[in-house]
């Protein structure tokens, strides 16, 4: 009789091996140790896929072997890779717009009026877009930003992702959604071959830094910061995690300061001190 542990991808995914249900339990419980994401029950095919091209650039051949090397790596490397394949990254330049607008019609002018300092923190920026998204709204409804003390922050734990933020080149296609409505001027032409890609403008780079940081680590930004954009980054945690997040979103935040979060997630069980505004905007 077959082992009722085993759950096996193989005959979905040509060329991979088996992934058995402990194997796949105990690499759950690997990520959710490290950064609290937690993979559900469902995922052994996205996890078979995305850990099967490092694996063969290992020479190893069964998840058993792959999860020996994860273990006596003493360094950690091995486990933060893991997490890097694991972990989702999907973003867009202006994505989920209204929260854009709001940021240009409700914030920008009260910061105007009141000081000319902004702090803005992107939790989970993935490849850049979101921030770099601000930064250009910054540069076209402030004119004197050069006289402004203003930092965006941008923080993920992939490796992988903060790579190419840093790099600001993105494809002609991840782009083509917010042409004409952009302004040429925040970006120039990286290459033409084998497709064309641009790369963000200095005058945007220059205000956002990037960052490696675990959210369930320890954050050594001082605060405080005026917005936080955490957007599609908590629909990952359990409740208790989502808590814990919220409350230090709290803490670091200006009063008055506002919290974005994805258009799937909400506030309502998690986090009572702070006031709804509109959907997946909250207020300090």
């Amino acid at each position: 009789m077959p082992d009722p542990r085993k759950q096996t991808s193989s005959s979905v995914l040509a060329g991979t091996v088996d992934l058995s249900r402990t194997e796949y339990d105990d690499i759950r419980q690997m990520v959710y140790d490290v950064c609290r994401i937690d993979l559900g029950t469902g995922k052994a095919k996205l996890v078979t896929s995305r850990l099967m091209k490092h694996m063969r650039a290992l020479g190893l051949e069964t998840f058993s072997r792959y999860l020996e090397c994860v273990r006596q790596d003493r360094s950690g490397r091995e486990l933060a890779t893991m997490v890097d394949l694991l972990t989702t990254n999907k973003t867009g330049f202006f994505r989920e717009n209204r929260h854009f607008e709001y940021l240009r019609q409700m914030i920008l002018p009260k910061q105007i009026a009141a000081k000319r300092r902004l702090r803005l923190w992107s939790a989970g920026c993935s490849s850049g877009e979101e921030p770099f998204s601000v930064g250009i709204l910054l540069r076209e409804e402030i004119p004197n930003l050069t006289s402004w003390d203003v930092r965006i922050l941008g923080t993920d734990i992939s490796d992988r992702v903060l790579t190419k933020a840093r790099a600001a080149v993105y494809e002609e296609d991840a782009l083509k959604n917010i042409w004409p409505s952009i302004p040429p001027k925040y970006f120039s032409v990286a290459r033409t071959m084998p497709t064309r890609a641009y790369r963000v403008a200095d005058s945007v780079r220059s205000l956002v830094r990037f960052a490696k940081l675990n959210l369930m680590g320890a954050w050594p930004m001082k605060g405080p910061f005026d917005v936080i954009f955490c957007r599609n980054v908590m629909i990952y945690f359990d409740k208790p995690t989502q808590q814990a997040l919220v409350r230090r979103f709290w803490e670091l935040l200006e009063p008055g300061g506002h919290l974005f979060v994805g258009h799937s997630e909400s506030l309502a069980a998690s986090a009572s001190e702070f006031r709804y505004v509109q959907p997946a905007i909250y207020v300090k």
